[in-house]
């Protein structure tokens, strides 16, 4: 069977041939991932850093803090993890899942299907029986990952977004004070993109830190009552807007777009418009 959003931690343990890759991280502090990993992490996982691997150098901030890998590098990093078209991948973090959602789009970008998030996280893991380990996954050998030859998710640039806003629903998954501009800790401008609409990624979470069941979902992403391909997900830099498209493929959505550069990107430069409140 294979897992293509989320996977349990029952299904998981069920799973013994699944890469298992940890995507811990704190845009607050990059070295807390590396730190959380070596005190303990799922057996046999290997790490995922945000910024060294999930993402290409910000370089001067014009394409937003965590800008898409160069696909032929990301290609040569999965396959460094000892992934192939037919592994089942299992990605997860300990922050509710936006981390391990990044990995995943990443993955499905590439073009592998075999993808899925850790429902709950190490939380569940261990709640399911799961121990931790400590000792790091073997370095592969393995060629890059065979790429499909076209991105298989869709993003969009911010000139197109621009010259789409009134005719798109942009979803921003930031928390509301940062999207209606009260505060602003990352960026140097606050407030958003004019027309978004606010939904916070961990809306797409219960309170015991696992995924609302698939009929929920739909059932709150259906209240846009705006077709899938004319959605574009969006963030403060490309990253939790993942969790968010997760949860709509999750629900049974399909054709999505990512905006990368997201509120990072955006607020670079001044010609374009800003909305607050």
């Amino acid at each position: 069977m294979a897992f293509t959003t989320l996977i349990s931690a029952d299904e998981l343990r069920a799973t013994p041939d699944a890469v298992v890759l940890d995507c811990g991280f704190d845009l607050a502090d990059p070295g807390a991932g590396d730190r959380a990993y070596a005190a303990g992490h799922l057996p046999g996982a290997r790490y995922a850093h945000l910024e060294r691997e999930l993402s290409a150098a910000k370089g001067d901030g014009r394409r937003g803090r965590h800008p898409l890998p160069d696909r032929a590098a990301f290609a040569a990093t999965v396959g460094g993890w000892g992934i192939v078209p037919e592994t089942q991948v299992v990605v997860y973090d300990a922050q509710g899942g936006p981390y391990a959602a990044r990995a995943w789009w990443l993955l499905k970008w590439l073009g592998h299907g075999k993808v899925a998030v850790l429902d709950g996280g190490p939380a569940a893991w261990l709640a399911a029986g799961g121990e931790l380990a400590t000792a790091s996954a073997p370095a592969e050998t393995l060629p890059p990952y065979p790429a499909s030859a076209e991105p298989a998710m869709a993003t969009i640039a911010a000139e197109s977004l621009l010259a789409a806003i009134g005719h798109l629903r942009i979803v921003d998954a930031r928390g509301g004070e940062r999207f209606r501009g009260e505060v602003e800790p990352i960026d140097p401008v606050g407030g958003h993109i004019p027309g978004a609409t606010n939904r916070f990624f961990k809306d797409n979470l219960q309170a015991d830190g696992r995924f609302k069941p698939a009929p929920a979902l739909r059932a709150e992403f259906e209240r846009w009552a705006t077709p899938a391909d004319h959605i574009v997900l969006q963030c403060g830099s490309g990253v939790t807007a993942c969790h968010n498209l997760l949860a709509m493929a999750h629900a049974g959505f399909d054709g999505m777009r990512l905006y990368p550069g997201s509120w990072s990107e955006w607020c670079q430069d001044a010609s374009r418009p800003v909305a607050r409140g």
